[in-house]
């Protein structure tokens, strides 16, 4: 398990599109739907902090996420319990948790059912 916060690189790509047709993708939503922040009774995944889930041919998974705020008291372990949930699916090789900070969450990322349980809808 690797976890690391991405420096900021002027003209990179900050999200990197989400590697959607590999055939672990479901599996690993689903274990990061398993991890929840635990001051919102919501998991990251429908909370909008996955940014990115990268999937290589040799079942290497990159995870690109952020927290609610810079100064959430879980920054140092929120990375090391996704990589922990991530590493049983079957197949999966080696798993590293990449923390960003930009672009920073919001509201608006959280997913229909997120903010039906939240009541914003």
């Amino acid at each position: 398990m690797t976890v690391q916060t991405e420096p900021k690189l002027e003209g990179a790509p900050l999200i990197r599109p989400s590697t959607t047709d590999h055939p672990l993708h479901p599996e690993i939503v689903e274990a990061c739907r398993s991890v929840y922040d635990p001051e919102i009774p919501v998991n990251i995944f429908d909370l909008g902090l996955v940014y990115t889930i990268e999937i290589s041919a040799e079942n290497d998974v990159t995870v690109t996420m952020t927290l609610t705020a810079p100064g959430c008291p879980v920054a140092g372990e929120m990375p090391g319990w996704v990589a922990d949930a991530i590493e049983p699916v079957p197949g999966v090789k080696t798993v590293d948790v990449q923390l960003t900070w930009d672009p920073p969450w919001g509201m608006d990322m959280m997913s229909d059912e997120a903010r039906l349980e939240l009541g914003f809808m």
